[in-house]
């Protein structure tokens, strides 16, 4: 054979830029010609609000332990220290009568880096279903990974099981008519913002329970839950834990985007199986992968997050989270005084809107961009069903928030 350095080609498969840089690229475009024009960016996810005073209070004094002898640490356990999770399980499952053991919770720099990097302990032959439009991240691991074919015209993989989520179905995704090994749910749902009830999630589990499946439950928007019968976790439904992994995230709950903090929960109960048959845990298989892997969550960023956990901490971050869901009320309002067709935003800091008729989601993108200087996020970047979508971010300031909706109702539409 040839002597030199050869590529993983799976990653020639995947399609064009991630989608936040292609954003970030026709926004850069415009600026350079439009230099004067004043963008409000409705587009990624991110948080503008700062660090809760709690959070803030707790880093300094981190920081200065790490300055003397005594109380400096160096690593710490891969899999987090036990002061954060016993708060965790103490404050976000037990209440809801979710039993977790401190082994079964790892922490870690977030749900993005867990959920992208969860795939690696589980075989290439295995059927992958994610719900469509999807958080790009569980699609794309998977392709790297080698496990999803290639790319088709019509922008699926070959391989790979896609669950409708439209207006059609009220984004609620059916059971796989074929047989599949690992389902991805987000819920609240990113980009939809919509969610399921625990009789719909109960479905889920069962089919995973009877099939032997795993399900990946991306749980980073509980906190913005709002309405009483939906669940915050997937552990509220009976055998969960015998078939589910959480993700969960302080990105959003508490402002960590920059910070970076999160957790994965793997109950010892639910296991997958070798050629042979054997059963084996997919907690220890996953403490392995983070102890070969990964070095752990900075102590300092650890101390910050166990401080969300406190009564200052639990108040200040719900003021957080209603500016948010503030804001989220008056997108929907605006839009829906002009006339567009608006999902989500009720349980979720997203907004889903359909793009007026005829109207592509990246051709809604540009007229946005130019006519009102406004950036948002195609739908079809998140997946061929987000087709004729577009998702607005609750995230911004509330003076960039209702200066958007004034500016919306310019839009010639």
């Amino acid at each position: 054979r040839l002597f030199m350095a050869f590529i993983n080609e799976n990653y020639l498969k995947l399609p064009g830029s991630y989608l936040f840089s292609e954003i970030a690229r026709r926004v850069n475009c415009f600026k350079q010609e439009n230099p004067d024009a004043k963008i409000i960016r409705l587009g990624i996810g991110d948080v503008t609000r700062p660090l809760a005073p709690a959070v803030i209070d707790a880093l300094h004094k981190a920081v200065d332990e790490m300055a003397k002898e005594e109380t400096f640490r160096g690593y710490g356990p891969e899999q987090g220290y036990q002061f954060l999770i016993a708060k965790i399980i103490e404050n976000d499952y037990a209440p809801r009568g979710i039993k977790i053991d401190e082994d079964e919770v790892f922490v870690s720099d977030g749900a993005k880096s867990d959920t992208g990097n969860f795939q690696e302990i589980f075989g290439l032959d295995n059927k992958i279903a994610v719900t469509d439009p999807v958080y790009p991240v569980y699609v794309d691991s998977n392709v790297m990974a080698g496990r999803t074919g290639d790319y088709l015209e019509h922008g699926y993989f070959e391989k790979m099981t896609y669950l409708p989520c439209t207006a059609q179905n009220n984004f609620i995704p059916e059971l796989p008519k074929e047989k599949v090994d690992i389902i991805y749910l987000c819920f609240p749902n990113n980009p939809t913002g919509m969610t399921l009830s625990k009789e719909e999630l109960k479905k889920w589990v069962d089919y995973a329970r009877k099939n032997r499946a795993i399900i990946l439950f991306d749980s980073a928007y509980e906190a913005f839950i709002r309405e009483k019968d939906v669940p915050h976790s997937i552990y509220e439904v009976e055998g969960a834990d015998e078939v589910a992994i959480e993700f969960r995230s302080f990105s959003k709950t508490a402002g960590f985007t920059g910070t970076r903090c999160a957790y994965t929960v793997v109950p010892k109960k639910v296991v997958a199986y070798t050629k042979n048959g054997e059963a084996y845990q997919l907690n220890s298989l996953w403490n392995r992968r983070q102890t070969t892997k990964f070095n752990g969550v900075p102590y300092i960023i650890q101390q910050a997050a166990a401080a969300v956990y406190t009564p200052e901490g639990q108040k200040q971050i719900k003021e957080t989270i209603d500016y948010y869901m503030d804001n989220a009320k008056i997108i929907k309002q605006g839009l829906e005084d002009i006339g567009l067709t608006v999902f989500g935003g009720v349980n979720a800091p997203y907004i889903w809107l359909k793009t007026p008729d005829g109207v592509s989601s990246w051709e809604f993108f540009d007229i946005m961009l130019k006519e009102i200087n406004v950036v948002g996020t195609p739908g079809s970047g998140f997946g061929p069903s987000g087709e004729g979508y577009f998702r607005l971010t609750a995230f911004g300031s509330r003076e960039n928030t209702l200066e958007a909706v004034e500016r919306f109702k310019n839009l010639k539409l």
